[in-house]
């Protein structure tokens, strides 16, 4: 008798262990709202960019930049053509969890360089708002291995596993 009870407390140890160690489904849920909003966020910032008037974000831009000596005027009409397909395309990849460490990552990327122009321009309640994206696409990144299973990615990892 003394061995069963044993086996149950084991058995009952292991899988209270396998329930801590996969995430609740309110956690998994959360993740997938999270980076869902946060990818329509990112995507139609460069959508609505690319839909305005042909020139007025570079317009924005040159506006923006005016006052900073220290920003390449040069760099801006090519910066204008690119960031909005860069916002568009990873965006959209995070926000149906395509291929999400790549639109993470590189979404970050394009943050760090929306951030060294806002830090030039001294605009410091924009790069304030920026740290707040930045720490989003850290919580997205490094939870992503957990809790990323609303997503195409997660839907094929489950598929092929």
């Amino acid at each position: 008798m003394p061995e069963s009870a044993s086996a149950v407390k084991a058995a009952e140890s292991a899988a209270s262990s396998s329930a801590k160690s996969r995430p609740s489904s309110d956690a998994v849920l959360a993740y997938g709202l999270l980076r869902f909003i946060f990818g329509i966020n990112i995507m139609l910032h460069g959508v609505t960019r690319l839909l305005a008037p042909q020139g007025a974000f570079l317009a924005y831009l040159n506006h923006y930049f005016e006052k900073t000596p220290l920003m390449p005027k040069e760099i801006l009409p090519a910066f204008a053509i690119v960031l909005p397909w860069c916002e568009g395309i990873f965006g959209a990849l995070v926000l149906v969890g395509a291929a999400t460490r790549f639109g993470l990552i590189a979404g970050s990327l394009v943050l760090a360089a929306l951030a060294f122009g806002t830090n030039l321009a001294q605009d410091w309640n924009i790069a304030g708002l920026q740290l707040i994206y930045a720490f989003i696409y850290y919580f997205l990144l490094a939870n992503r291995e957990q809790l990323n299973g609303l997503s195409i990615d997660g839907w094929r990892k489950k598929s092929a596993g």
